[in-house]
C-alpha cells in the first residue's frame, strides 16, 4: 500500500486529484444531490458597504464571522461568485407589466437597447454547504461500475431522502437567514442554470417535473459537453467541434501577514473593480477603445474548524515554536530567529482571543476563474490583468499549471476537494474582512430602470416614483443639489416613466425649463400638456374649473380668499372682501361659475366699493400673472384629472418670505401668491378626491425653495408629503438648498428616496449627508463635493449619491436611453437664429459612462 501511495504522490495524482467527476442524481430547490453526497445551496444577498459608516461596517463583520463560527462549524462548504450577463430583453417583458398609457413598448425598446450598450452583468453570490453524505467515492464507482455492466443503472432518489434533505437545508437555511447573507434556498432553476454554464452550454434549461425534481434524461443534457484540458487553460467544444470559449483557473498562492478592511483586505468582494484593456486588430483604426470588466469568479472551498480542534492546532504551532526557540539558545550564538519568536507570541496572543471571544480557525482554498468567448489571447490578457491587479494588493496569483482539469472539476457544485495543497489558515474574522458579500446595493427590486451604479459593484439601479402607496410606505422623492447637475433631467426621466405608468402627473415648473417633458411625453404617445401664464392661457387656473367633483365646494371659500390676496390693500382695508364673497355666491348661485363671472358682476354692482374692486382686479387679470386665475379663458386646454402629464409654467414669480408684512408686499408678489394658491388648491384637491383615489398621482415641485419662502407653500408640501400613501399621491421635490428643506420635519419625515447631486458649502454638505443618512464629516463632504466631477474635473452630470426606502446609499449615474430623448428634456434654452441646440445635461456614450458636457 505504501508502495502505490508512493507511485501516486510521484505521478502527482495523491488525495482527491483522481476521483471521477461529480455524477448528479437530482437537482431540488435549494438541493443538489450526487452519488456520493447532498449539498444544500443558497442565494446570498450582497450588503451595501461602499458608502456604509464604520461602525456599521464593524457590526456587520462580527455578525459574518459569528455566523461562520457557529453556524458553518464544522461544515464543508463552497462559495461561488458567479457573473450572470443582463437580459435586456426581460425587462421589455416586463414592460407589459409596469407601464400602460402611451407608446410605451417604444418607450421600453429604446431603454432595452441601451441597456444592451451597457453590458452590466449581475453579480450572484451562491453558497454550498455539504449536508449528508451517501456514499464513499470507492463504494459509489464500484457500485456504478458494475450496474453498468449489467445495464441496471439508475439515478433515481427516493422521495423519502428528497424530504429528509429538504428538512435539513430548510433548518440550516433558517439559521443562515438571519444572517448579513439574507441567504435563501437556491431555486432548482438557478442551481440548473449553475450547472449547466460550468461547460459553457446555451442550451435550453430543464422545467423540474412535478415533483419539483430535475433528474434523468432532464439532469444529464446539463452535463453533457466537451472540455479540453490544457496545460495553462481549458477549451469548451460545442457539438460541431468549434471552440465556444477559453477559462483558465487561477490559485491565490500567497497573502500578506496583514491585511486592512476597508482596502486591500476586501480581496474577494474587489474581483467588480478588475479591468483590462483588449486587443484590437492592426486594420481596425475606428475601434472604441475601451476599459473592460474582467469579471473574474471566485470558487471558495472552506472549512470552519471547531474550536478545539483549532485551539489544538494553534498548540501545537506554538509548542514547535518554543521548542525550536529553546534549542537555538543553546547554542554557542544564543539568538534566536525573530521569526520564531513574533510565531510563538502570536500563536499564545490568537489562542487568548479564541478562549475569550467567538473567534475559530478555517481553511480556505481559493481560485479564481477567468473566462473569455473572443479568444484565447484575450483569455491571457484578462488573467495578466488579474494577476497584476492582486499582486498589487501584495496576494500572489498565479495561473495553476498542469492542473488545470483537476481545478475546475473542484470548481463544480457537487465536487469536492480535489486539490488540498493549496490551502490556508486563517481566523474567520480574516475570511470575513475579505467581504465577499459587500460593495454597492440600492433601488427598487421592481420597476423603471433609470440608470446604472457607479460603485465597486456594477448593476441597474430601479425606482418608482409611484410604488410607495402600494407598499404601504412614504411616498416622497427628493432631488437635491446645485445648479447644472443634471437634478432636473433626472426628474423629468422619472416622471416620464410615472406617465408610461398611467398616473396623472403635475409638475409645477417655477424655473421655466422642464417644457422638454411635454415634447418627450408628446413623442411617446402620453398625453401631455404645456401651460405657461399669460394672457393666452387665461383661466386655466380658475379655482372654479380646477376645484371640480366633490372639491366643488371648496371654491366657494377658496376663490374670495385669491380675490383677496391679489387685491389691493387699500381696498382689502376698506372691506371689500365682503361683496366680494356676496359675488361669488351669487355667481354660483347663477350657475357655471367662473372667476372672471365674479369680476364681471362686481363691475356691474352698484355699490361704489365694489365696481372699485370690479375694476381693480380686471386690469389686474389683464397681466400676465393674473390671467391664469382670474381672466377670460379663450379656449385653452385647462388641467383636466386624466392620466397624463400636465406641466404648469409660471417663471417670473417672486413669493415674498415669511416674515414678510403682507401690507408691504408688492403688486408682483399678490399675484405670485395669488396664482400659486390656485396650484397648491388644485393639488391638495387631486389629492383628496375620493373618486381618484386609485389613480396614480405624482406631485412634482423644482425648485421647491420657492414655495418654502411661504407658509403656504411649507404648509401644502407636508400635507401632501403626510397624506401621500393613502390618497395614492406621490411628492417630487427638486431643490439647491437642502438646509431649508430640512426645517420641514413634515416633509423629511415622509422621504422614502433622496438622490443627491453635488453641492460645495460645508452647511449644505453636511445637511444633505443627514438627508442621505451618511455620517458628517470631511470623508462626506468630499465625497459630495466630488460627486458631480470626473476624473478630469470636468463636470459629470447625472451622478449622485442615492438613498433608497431602505435607507441603502450608493454612487448612481442617471442614464439617458437615447439621444433623441436627450435632446427632448434638454434644459438648456434653444439658441435662436441659427436653428441649433445646447447639448443636453447627460451625455450618452456606448460604453455607459457618466461623462457629461454642458
Amino acid at each position: 500500500m505504501k508502495l502505490f501511495k508512493g507511485i501516486a504522490r510521484f505521478l502527482g495524482v495523491e488525495g482527491d486529484r483522481s476521483a471521477p467527476p461529480p455524477r448528479y442524481v437530482a437537482l431540488a430547490d435549494g438541493l443538489v444531490v450526487t452519488e456520493t453526497h447532498a449539498e444544500a445551496w443558497f442565494v446570498l444577498s450582497g450588503s451595501n458597504t461602499d458608502l456604509m459608516s464604520e461602525s456599521a461596517r464593524d457590526a456587520e463583520h462580527d455578525q459574518a464571522s459569528s455566523a461562520l463560527a457557529r453556524t458553518l462549524s464544522g461544515c464543508d462548504c463552497h462559495l461561488k461568485v458567479l457573473w450572470a450577463p443582463l437580459n435586456a430583453a426581460e425587462y421589455r417583458n416586463e414592460a407589459d407589466t409596469l407601464f400602460s398609457a402611451g407608446n410605451y413598448g417604444e418607450w421600453a425598446d429604446i431603454r432595452v437597447d441601451r441597456l444592451d450598450d451597457l453590458e452590466l452583468p449581475t453579480r450572484l453570490l451562491l453558497l454550498g454547504v455539504r449536508i449528508s453524505e451517501r456514499s464513499t467515492q470507492a463504494k459509489a464507482r464500484g457500485s456504478r461500475g458494475a450496474q453498468d455492466a449489467l445495464g441496471i443503472s439508475s439515478t433515481s432518489v427516493s422521495q423519502k431522502e428528497i424530504a429528509r434533505l429538504d428538512a435539513l437545508t430548510r433548518r440550516l437555511g433558517r439559521q443562515l437567514e438571519t444572517t448579513p447573507w439574507k441567504a435563501q434556498p437556491a431555486t432548482v432553476e438557478m442551481l440548473a442554470w449553475m450547472v449547466a454554464r460550468e461547460q459553457r452550454r446555451g442550451t435550453v434549461l430543464p422545467s423540474p417535473g412535478g415533483d419539483g425534481l430535475i433528474s434523468g434524461a432532464k439532469l444529464a443534457q446539463l452535463t453533457r459537453g466537451r472540455v479540453l484540458p490544457y496545460p495553462d487553460h481549458l477549451r469548451f467544444v460545442d457539438q460541431h467541434g468549434e471552440t465556444t470559449s477559453w477559462t483558465a483557473i487561477l490559485t491565490m498562492d500567497g497573502f500578506p501577514e496583514e491585511m486592512e478592511s476597508p482596502g486591500a483586505g476586501e480581496w474577494l468582494r474587489a474581483v467588480a473593480e478588475i479591468t483590462y484593456v483588449p486587443e484590437y486588430a492592426d486594420d481596425d483604426h475606428d475601434a472604441d477603445i475601451q476599459v473592460k470588466p474582467v469579471n473574474p469568479e471566485p470558487s471558495v472551498r472552506f472549512k470552519v474548524l471547531h474550536k478545539r480542534d483549532a485551539l489544538k492546532a494553534i498548540d501545537e504551532v506554538r509548542r514547535l515554536a518554543k521548542e525550536q526557540r529553546q534549542s537555538a539558545a543553546k547554542h554557542s550564538a544564543g539568538e534566536t530567529a525573530q521569526e520564531i519568536e513574533e510565531t510563538e507570541e502570536t500563536m499564545t496572543g490568537l489562542s487568548r482571543d479564541m478562549k475569550r471571544e467567538d473567534v475559530t480557525l478555517m481553511e480556505d482554498h481559493p481560485r479564481l476563474i477567468v473566462s473569455s468567448e473572443i479568444s484565447l489571447d484575450d483569455l491571457r490578457a484578462r488573467c495578466d490583468a488579474v494577476i497584476g491587479y492582486y499582486g498589487g494588493l501584495g496576494i500572489e496569483v498565479s495561473v495553476a499549471a498542469e492542473e488545470q482539469r483537476e481545478l475546475w472539476l473542484e470548481s463544480q457544485p457537487g465536487d469536492m476537494l480535489r486539490v488540498p495543497d493549496l490551502v490556508h489558515t486563517r481566523t474567520v474574522g480574516a475570511f470575513a474582512g475579505s467581504w465577499f458579500w459587500g460593495g454597492a446595493s440600492v433601488g427598487d427590486d421592481t420597476g423603471p430602470a433609470i440608470g446604472y451604479l457607479t460603485g465597486s459593484t456594477p448593476g441597474v439601479v430601479r425606482n418608482d416614483l409611484t410604488g410607495g402607496s402600494e407598499r404601504g410606505d412614504a411616498t416622497t422623492t427628493a432631488f437635491i443639489g446645485r445648479s447644472g447637475r443634471g437634478k432636473t433631467t433626472a426628474m423629468m426621466l422619472s416622471l416620464l416613466d410615472s406617465g408610461f405608468r398611467g398616473s396623472f402627473v403635475l409638475a409645477l415648473d417655477f424655473k421655466g425649463d422642464m417644457g422638454g417633458l411635454v415634447s418627450a411625453g408628446q413623442r411617446f404617445g402620453l398625453n401631455a400638456h404645456l401651460i405657461e401664464t399669460g394672457a393666452q392661457f387665461a383661466g386655466v387656473a380658475d379655482l372654479f374649473t380646477l376645484l371640480s367633483g366633490e372639491s366643488a365646494e371648496r371654491a366657494q371659500t377658496e376663490v374670495p380668499a385669491q380675490l383677496g390676496i391679489a387685491l389691493p390693500q387699500h381696498l382689502r382695508m376698506r372691506g371689500a372682501e365682503t361683496p366680494i364673497q356676496s359675488a361669488v355666491n351669487e355667481t354660483i348661485a347663477a350657475g357655471d361659475p367662473a372667476t372672471w363671472k365674479v369680476i364681471e358682476r362686481l363691475r356691474r354692482s352698484e355699490d361704489e366699493l365694489s365696481r372699485e374692486a370690479g375694476n381693480a382686479l380686471y386690469e389686474l387679470s389683464l397681466t400676465g400673472l393674473g390671467a391664469p386665475f382670474m381672466g377670460r379663458p379663450d379656449g385653452s386646454t385647462l388641467l383636466t384629472p386624466t392620466p397624463g402629464i400636465w406641466v404648469v409654467q409660471v417663471p417670473g414669480i417672486t413669493l415674498p418670505s415669511p416674515d414678510d408684512d403682507r401690507d408691504d408686499w408688492s403688486v408682483h408678489q399678490r399675484l405670485s401668491v395669488a396664482l400659486v394658491h390656485s396650484l397648491l388648491a388644485y393639488g391638495i384637491s387631486m389629492a383628496g378626491r375620493k373618486d381618484l383615489r386609485g389613480l396614480r398621482k405624482v406631485v412634482a415641485v423644482p425648485e421647491v425653495h420657492v414655495l418654502t419662502a411661504t407658509r403656504e407653500g411649507s404648509s401644502f408640501l407636508q400635507y401632501i408629503a403626510r397624506v401621500g400613501r393613502a390618497l395614492h399621491t406621490a411628492l417630487v421635490v427638486d431643490t439647491q438648498d437642502p438646509e431649508s428643506l430640512a426645517s420641514l420635519t413634515g416633509l423629511v419625515e415622509q422621504m422614502t428616496t433622496v438622490f443627491g447631486f453635488q453641492l460645495t458649502t460645508p452647511e449644505q454638505q453636511d445637511a444633505m449627508a443627514a438627508l442621505l443618512d451618511l455620517p458628517k464629516g470631511d470623508h462626506t463632504r468630499q465625497l459630495i463635493q466630488a460627486i458631480g466631477v470626473d476624473v478630469t474635473q470636468e463636470i459629470r452630470h447625472g451622478h449622485c449619491i442615492m438613498r433608497d426606502r431602505r435607507f441603502n446609499s450608493a454612487t448612481v449615474q442617471f442614464d439617458v436611453p437615447s439621444l433623441e430623448v436627450l435632446e427632448l428634456l434638454s434644459t438648456t434654452p434653444k439658441t435662436t437664429g441659427v436653428g441649433a441646440e445646447q447639448p443636453g445635461p447627460m451625455s450618452m456614450t456606448k460604453s455607459g459612462s457618466q461623462e457629461a458636457n454642458a
